[in-house]
């Protein structure tokens, strides 16, 4: 069974589905596991019903936007090309501004308050890049750095950089680190954006 879409690259892209689930299930697995509990006691109420089903359109249509020229192109031109709008590449961070927008227009239509606006934008803004990064895996880079840098960076490359080829004990923990980061930071983002909607994990101390 096919599990990816061919890019107009030649490349394997992750079809759509599992953008949406490796936002939801891996990001946003802090959201899912402070609803458990509720869900099973049915606990929610119709507002934290509406608030959980904003999040999810937020996130998934979010994590979708680098692949909108798709849709155009298969419309219009019979093809699945996908990387481009203009000359901008629609996998880089440049265009994570329309999902940044996005979740800010959305945010503030929602709760009219600048705000949950801004926390909405982080968390659209956070759904945008984890496409990035499952493409990243699957076609070995994106063009995260547009105009700065406009070649295919893998962050999942770097990782696998070996200490020889890295130079020296420093420059390989440095490499490391900075694509570890380049993982965590997006995560955190969602935690962060996550937590000024109510949901919180949080370490307690044992008494």
């Amino acid at each position: 069974m096919e599990k990816h879409a061919i890019s107009e690259k030649g490349f394997l892209m992750p079809y759509p589905v599992v953008h949406v689930l490796f936002f939801l299930f891996c990001v946003g697995a802090v959201a899912l596991y402070a609803v458990i509990g509720p869900l099973s006691r049915r606990e929610l109420s119709p507002r934290d019903t509406r608030k959980l089903l904003l999040l999810v359109f937020v996130g998934g249509l979010s994590t979708l936007l680098p692949d909108i020229m798709a849709v155009y192109n298969f419309l219009v031109n019979d093809n699945l090309g996908h990387s481009l709008v203009g000359s901008i590449p629609t996998h880089s961070f440049l265009f994570s501004s329309t999902a940044i927008l996005f979740g800010m227009f959305v945010g503030y239509a929602a709760y009219r308050e600048l705000s949950k606006a801004f926390y909405m934008a982080i968390f659209a803004g956070s759904a945008f890049v984890t496409h990035l990064l499952l493409d990243d895996i699957a076609e070995g880079g994106c063009a995260y750095l547009y105009p700065l840098y406009s070649k295919p960076i893998s962050v999942f490359s770097i990782m696998d950089t070996g200490f020889a080829d890295a130079g020296g004990l420093f420059n390989y923990l440095i490499i490391s680190f900075v694509s570890v980061f380049c993982v965590f930071i997006v995560i955190l983002m969602a935690l962060f954006a996550l937590n000024k909607f109510g949901f919180e994990f949080i370490y307690r101390t044992e008494k």
